[in-house]
């Protein structure tokens, strides 16, 4: 898998306890632009544009692991879910996109400890807004792990400007885009009665100040978050109940009907239906002669005039020998002639036909 080099603020979701007191930290995209920040390599702003909206709707789904101790001792619960949100920005304009919810509790020393973490993402994974809170329940009178911590309640907003957002990764960005990074490795993971290969995936966070961060991913093949350890962390997270492993949807392509030619004599149910018309015509035919002998009888003649003259053109004599039945026929001229009228009817309209005669 190449190095990709991405911008992380420094905001996390750890199965360790925060300090002790309420910090509660907001991250905005505002318009003012903010202190210099380290600037991501072109082959990660690459890989994130690559990612299309069907990659990313396959990401939209919670799960909940336990956090347990080295041990196996239970030590709390993190959850995360990714779903499809509405944000709404400081002019009152509302648009969609990804909301990313993740939130871990657990107790250390007896007392009850955890963050949350609320992030709004564009569908091109770009951070639009982040908000972290951490907490600690410390009893009466019991000694804070921090004899320095806080014990207000503390908030601070963070802005960076829109057109330096390409390669800005928030934590609430590297959730759901872990979903979906390639594998490292594998490895078979149990859960209760059941195996399935998970790909390991680690990632690891530098900071300017202090030493960097690391954490291993067992991810199943659907995106399915298995276990997450942190490392040098005593004890990580893992899932307890194996989920429905989704597959992706192949779209098979529609089936392609080659034009076979139509053979009817080879087709039993056209070769049927030709002998039954075929008969049918044949006995409308006879029935029509009987019922018309004096067609039979001019075809007779005709056939017995046509085969003792014989002539070259049988269509012209067909027509002189039918031409005297044609009603519409005008008469022929009462002496013979060298020029003979043509049998066939003219097309075009005779002068005079329909007024009144000559005188």
């Amino acid at each position: 898998m190449p190095h990709l080099a991405l911008r992380l603020p420094g905001v996390s979701i750890s199965a360790s306890p925060p300090s002790a007191g309420v910090r509660t930290k907001e991250y905005r995209l505002a318009g003012q632009e903010g202190p210099p920040l380290p600037q991501a390599n072109a082959e990660a702003i690459n890989f994130l544009n690559s990612l299309g909206l069907e990659e990313l709707q396959l990401l939209l789904f919670s799960e909940t692991l336990a956090m347990v101790s080295d041990t196996g001792e239970p030590q709390g619960e993190l959850t995360i879910e990714v779903q499809r949100g509405r944000y709404k920005d400081q002019q009152g304009i509302l648009s969609n996109c990804i909301l990313v919810h993740a939130s871990s509790h657990g107790f250390l020393d007896k007392m009850l400890c955890g963050n949350s973490l609320l992030g709004y993402l564009s569908w091109k994974l770009e951070p639009v807004e982040q908000h972290s809170h951490e907490f600690i329940k410390v009893p009466p009178g019991a000694p804070t792990p921090d004899p320095g911590a806080p014990k207000r309640e503390e908030e601070e907003e963070e802005g960076v400007g829109w057109g330096r957002r390409g390669g800005l990764s928030s934590h609430a960005v590297s959730l759901p885009l872990g979903r979906g990074q390639q594998a490292l490795g594998f490895q078979t993971i149990q859960v209760g009665r059941q195996q399935a290969p998970a790909f390991i995936v680690e990632q690891t966070v530098h900071s300017e100040e202090g030493i960097p961060m690391s954490w291993q991913f067992y991810m199943f093949s659907d995106g399915h978050l298995a276990k997450r350890v942190q490392i040098g962390s005593a004890g990580c997270c893992i899932i307890t109940k194996m989920p429905i492993l989704r597959e992706e949807d192949e779209i098979e392509p529609p089936p392609v009907f080659e034009k076979k030619p139509l053979v009817w004599e080879d087709d039993l149910q056209l070769h049927s239906k030709f002998l039954h018309r075929k008969e049918e015509l044949r006995t409308s035919h006879s029935a029509y002669l009987r019922q018309h002998p004096d067609a039979r009888a001019l075809l007779s003649d005709f056939l017995l005039f046509l085969l003792l003259r014989q002539p070259r053109d049988v269509v012209t004599f067909a027509a002189e020998f039918f031409g005297p039945f044609d009603p519409h026929r005008p008469p022929g001229p009462a002496f013979r002639s060298s020029h003979r009228p043509s049998p066939f009817r003219s097309l075009d309209p005779e002068p005079g036909a329909g007024g009144a005669g000559a005188d």
